[in-house]
């Protein structure tokens, strides 16, 4: 069932109006954090005043996971006006760490009533602060369910979005992919000769380089790499930066290309098992990342993005890997950057190659399900009204236009949390080899708070001896690598560790300066980086009691930290991993309950496999 089919519609409102108008808004402030929070949801919550025409009175959005909800930011800009006030959210409050914030802070602060544009996408988050709410008192509506017309099916339409990325995650076990391509008027990409630069305007590029600042990862295929040595950095001064993906089966690509430059940027080549065994070496040697694939295909490597977590792909490659990607039902939006320029040529390559289509009829549609609008970075974009069901985005942006439209429809509101596994039955008497395994890793997982990234502040003492509270784990792991360094800008580093606005940040920050600065890593960081973990990993579960409840609740299951790209402290994509991290989960676990060391697996050695587990 479509979005544009599940909405009932009725007359004008304006009741619907001003409820419609607010939950826009609370969207286009979610979609300040775009990537910031990824692979976590985009919130943004207003406060407006009830009676007449309202007021808004506070607003606010989640910058990155760890930081201050949305929710309790608005209650806080409102102050005294939230008595009585409406709060609109463009998706239901989702708590999978048990602190309820966003939640109480509408129950303290004397909200009366909660729009919500969307509920939560996840099977484990859904639903549940709509009940906690109502329970206490609080009027819930939730658009498209209580309140329904066009006014608001257009803002839940806002809501789905905002958030497409997550929704295509959590209901087709896929990151979100796009497709974006430059062509010239007669639908060419290139001269025949190659040459490419440039077809759109310097207008169009900078829209790209946004498009990148929104994906987690983008890919590009060997010829790429070949005719235009492309570097694939956002460039815009932002944070985030997405991992750089080439798709390569021969591995018939120069050594010299900027893709190899890791320094500031991640690199990884996905080719075919037993390609060119020197050349992967030498990659590995400038520290671009190898991942090997029986049989290279989009779908394939899609897959194990999704695996290492990413939410959105951007996919800047030429026409063969491009109809591979389509063919292989992969691509579910495409931006076509289209410039006023002829080219001609009967060779010259176009955006799309073979996709084995022998009449019109077989063409693929865009389209866009009912939704007739998209959001950028400044906001919203109107287009056309011409055709209500087909898309119309046609966007001048300098002399060049760009058409924009899903290939795929946005998922509506009833996806399956793709989770690792998930086990109803605990019995202490089983063996490691027997025992049931608990998966942990991202939000969407409902022991989510098992990950170091969860954003549960400690307090421990610094080099000095002077307690200092951090705002989670990985803060305090990135930024012991520093301490006791000889190196007098060790400390500004720490600094900005301790200072990052939310974990992945922190992770960022830290993983950087320990490979551009490797002299400045403390000499024993190798020998004392489990010591540190599990320092940190008792201070949290220590101070917070339904963490401590949680993990008590494991006992008699394996704990596997579910990252297939960590061999260390995940378990690896085939179990290869060490899974560090659960290992001192479980470890930290016995001594809570008491147990003797009889089963108590080992934290320095052993293999984990999926099937089998050798501890």
């Amino acid at each position: 069932m479509t979005i544009a089919t599940s909405i009932i519609n009725c007359n004008y409102n304006p009741h619907h109006a001003l409820d419609a108008s607010y939950i826009k808004r609370a969207a286009v402030l979610s979609d300040k954090s775009a990537c910031l929070t990824s692979p976590h949801p985009n919130f943004g919550c207003v406060i407006a005043t009830t009676g007449g025409a309202g007021k808004v009175v506070g607003e606010g959005y989640l910058y990155a996971q760890g930081t201050t909800p949305a929710e309790v930011q608005a209650v806080e800009a409102a102050g005294e006006y939230c008595r009585g006030a409406t709060a609109y959210v463009n998706m239901e409050p989702g708590d999978c760490h048990g602190d309820y914030a966003a939640v109480s802070a509408f129950i303290k602060a004397g909200i009366t009533r909660v729009v919500i544009g969307i509920r939560h996408p996840l099977q484990h988050l859904r639903g549940k602060a709509i009940q906690t709410l109502r329970t206490e008192g609080l009027q819930v509506d939730v658009l498209g369910e209580d309140i329904r017309s066009n006014t608001i099916e257009d803002a839940v339409k806002s809501c789905l979005v905002v958030n497409a990325p997550l929704l295509y995650r959590s209901a087709y076990r896929v990151p979100f992919s796009v497709l974006k391509y430059a062509m010239t008027l007669d639908g060419k990409i290139a001269a025949t000769s190659g040459h490419s630069s440039w077809i759109s305007s310097k207008k169009s590029r900078s829209r790209v380089l946004e498009l990148r600042g929104r994906s987690d990862a983008v890919i590009v295929g060997g010829n790429t790499v070949r005719q235009d040595n492309p570097r694939l950095t956002p460039r815009l001064g932002g944070e985030h930066v997405p991992m750089r993906v080439v798709m390569s089966r021969s591995l018939d690509l120069p050594e010299v290309a900027n893709l190899w430059d890791v320094r500031e940027v991640p690199t990884i080549v996905a080719t075919q098992r037993g390609a060119r065994s020197s050349f992967q070496k030498f990659l590995a040697s400038k520290g671009v990342e190898v991942v090997e694939f029986d049989f290279l295909n989009p779908k394939d490597v899609v897959s194990y993005l999704y695996d290492r977590g990413y939410l959105s792909i951007l996919w800047e490659c030429g026409g063969p890997l491009s109809a591979s990607a389509i063919s292989d039902g992969v691509i579910h939006k495409v931006h076509a950057f289209v410039a006023p320029k002829i080219i001609g040529g009967k060779n010259a390559p176009s955006p799309v190659g073979e996709l084995g289509m022998v009449e019109m009829t077989q063409a693929l549609e865009l389209n866009d399900v009912g939704i007739k609008w998209t959001i950028f970075l400044n906001g919203l974009v109107t287009p056309s009204k011409s055709k209500p069901n087909k898309l119309n985005y046609i966007v001048h942006i300098g002399p060049d236009v760009l058409i924009s439209g899903y290939l795929q429809p946005i998922p509506d509101s009833t996806p399956v949390i793709p989770s690792f596994g998930e086990t109803s039955a605990i019995d202490s008497s089983l063996s490691p080899y027997e025992s049931p395994i608990i998966f942990f890793y991202k939000t969407w997982d409902p022991y989510g708070s098992f990950s170091n990234f969860s954003p549960h502040p400690i307090r421990l003492p610094d080099e000095n001896g002077d307690y200092v509270t951090w705002p989670c784990v990985v803060h305090y792991y990135q930024a012991q690598k520093f301490a006791g360094s000889s190196n007098p800008n060790a400390k500004g580093y720490i600094e900005a560790i301790h200072s990052a606005k939310g974990p992945e940040e922190a992770a960022r920050i830290g993983r950087r300066t320990q490979r551009e600065h490797p002299n400045m890593v403390r000499t024993d960081w190798e020998s004392m980086k489990i010591e540190v973990m599990y320092k940190a990993l008792k201070c949290k579960f220590s101070i917070y009691p339904h963490l401590t409840s949680m993990l008590l609740s494991t006992s008699g299951c394996i704990l596997v930290h579910a990252s297939p790209h960590d061999l260390f402290w995940g378990g690896g994509r085939n179990g290869e991993g060490l899974n560090h991290l659960g290992r001192l989960l479980m470890k930290l676990r016995s001594e809570f309950i008491g147990d003797d060391d009889k089963h108590k697996p080992e934290v320095s050695t052993g293999y984990l496999n999926y099937n089998h587990i050798y501890i």
